[in-house]
């Protein structure tokens, strides 16, 4: 009997659980910055070579 009575406790907390994840959340509102002006810290991390070394020019001569 003792069994019964755990198991269906563990059974009833895992779908309260899953419930509770399937709740909506508040998400945080997108604000977004005036008309002409730079975006400041948004540009693209890695896509210009800032502090690398420009590659060598091979010609075949």
């Amino acid at each position: 009997m003792l069994k019964f009575v755990i198991v269906g406790a563990a059974s009833l907390a895992l779908l309260g659980t899953a419930i509770a994840a399937d709740l909506p959340h508040p998400q945080p509102v997108v604000q977004t910055g005036p008309v002409g002006k730079y975006p400041v810290g948004k540009t693209p991390v890695g896509k210009y070579p800032i502090g690398k070394a420009p590659a060598p020019l091979v010609t075949k001569g």
